[in-house]
């Protein structure tokens, strides 16, 4: 095994043009590997009332290795790491977005009339959480969906069914609720779980978790899918979450009952696609002096906080140019109880050397207006960089 991995590792660093699908297999278990690269250059127009301009900068995004394997009919597992955000991960700066451990699960099929996977990895919930990120043209995920205010990944365990020859998909399972931070060990003093549950249809035939049409689709194909999640932590008088479990938005965990909702769009025709997706949160702290009322009373909010916010995306693949085009809005309202929401808008510009494997990516942000209680120090962001898979 330590020379397979070695020469995988010198393959990639001296001539990429090798790389084929890399698989082991005796007959009864398979395995593949795979991996990536991303790096990109990121510059911003700063506010006047700032001086830290350290987010310029080179930034080496991913470092990425998969190992996907099956077994016989019943057995498939994934392990999937990178490599540049482990090392972040054991001091607790871990990004939602893309932290060390991506993947590591077990999915068996063995029942017949119903997958069940366990382990770690995205949760079934939201349309464009679930896109890997390298089918997309852009370098980063809209504020809606980027792990702030729900977790994108937990530990636990999935039920899986298709029917309809994979036009119709549901999900539903049960994790710590502790998001990311289920990886290092317990969970929080009530040690209650999060469900999560996920349906959608497509039609006329399967659609996949992408965004680009880069297939050119010769029919019209749409998919709609629905969501939700319920988690209830009322912690014990004096104890507190695990260092960085809340997120940046003070959403993810909640001292009291949260519910999240919501639904979202897909479609492609003929190189051209567009995406919608809408979520909200409703929250029930637990005590009246919990910071998310903003200094309201009970009686004022009747005991519930509610966040969230949407977005939407067009986009257009030229076959011949092999270059992807896209423009995407979002607008998020981080407590309803305070005025005003963000918005933001951002582009993106994409030329594949070699499909999804190999390309150039260019994205544009800007802010077009931004909450009282998330204040920027930036006005608009420029980020091009390249990114390189193998399998």
């Amino acid at each position: 095994m330590k020379r397979i991995l070695f020469l995988l590792a010198l393959f990639s660093v001296t001539n990429f043009s090798l790389f084929a699908q890399l698989t082991l297999g005796n007959g009864e278990h398979v395995l593949e590997f795979s991996g990536g690269v991303s790096t990109y250059y990121n510059q911003r127009v700063w506010k006047e009332t700032t001086d830290n301009k350290n987010k310029d900068r080179f930034r080496l995004r991913d470092a990425q290795l998969q190992l996907e394997g099956r077994f016989k009919n019943t057995l498939e597992y994934e392990l999937q790491v990178d490599f540049v955000d482990l090392a972040s991960f054991a001091t607790g700066e871990i990004d939602p977005e893309n932290p060390g451990l991506m993947d590591a699960y077990v999915i068996y099929k063995g029942l017949g009339f119903v997958d069940v996977q366990m382990g770690y990895g995205k949760l079934y919930y939201s349309r464009s959480s679930l896109v890997p990120f390298t089918y997309s043209p852009y370098w980063q995920r809209t504020q809606l969906v980027r792990g702030n205010l729900f977790s994108r990944r937990d530990v636990g365990l999935t039920l899986m069914k298709d029917f309809w020859r994979q036009r119709i998909n549901a999900y539903a399972g049960v994790y710590t609720g502790l998001g990311e931070l289920s990886l290092r060990g317990d969970n929080d003093a009530t040690g209650q779980p999060e469900y999560v549950g996920r349906v959608d249809f497509a039609y006329p035939t399967r659609y996949r978790y992408r965004d680009i049409d880069d297939k050119v689709s010769p029919i019209p194909m749409f998919q709609i899918g629905a969501n939700g999640r319920y988690m209830n932590k009322p912690l014990p008088e004096g104890r507190s979450f695990p260092a960085y479990s809340t997120g940046e938005f003070g959403l993810k965990i909640i001292n009291g009952e949260r519910y999240a909702y919501g639904m979202d769009a897909a479609f492609q025709f003929m190189g051209f696609s567009a995406q919608f997706e809408i979520h909200q949160l409703l929250i029930r702290p637990q005590w009246e002096d919990d910071a998310l009322f903003q200094g309201f009373t009970l009686d004022q909010t009747d005991g519930i906080v509610r966040a969230g916010g949407y977005m939407t995306q067009l986009n257009y693949f030229h076959k011949a140019w092999k270059t992807i085009y896209s423009v995407r809005f979002e607008e998020l309202d981080l407590n309803d109880l305070v005025p005003g929401n963000s918005q933001r808008l951002s582009i993106a510009l994409a030329y594949q050397f070699k499909g999804f494997d190999s390309m150039v990516k260019f994205q544009y942000f800007s802010i077009l207006s931004e909450e009282v209680i998330d204040p920027l120090r930036w006005t608009e962001q420029f980020r091009i960089g390249w990114q390189y898979n193998f399998k």
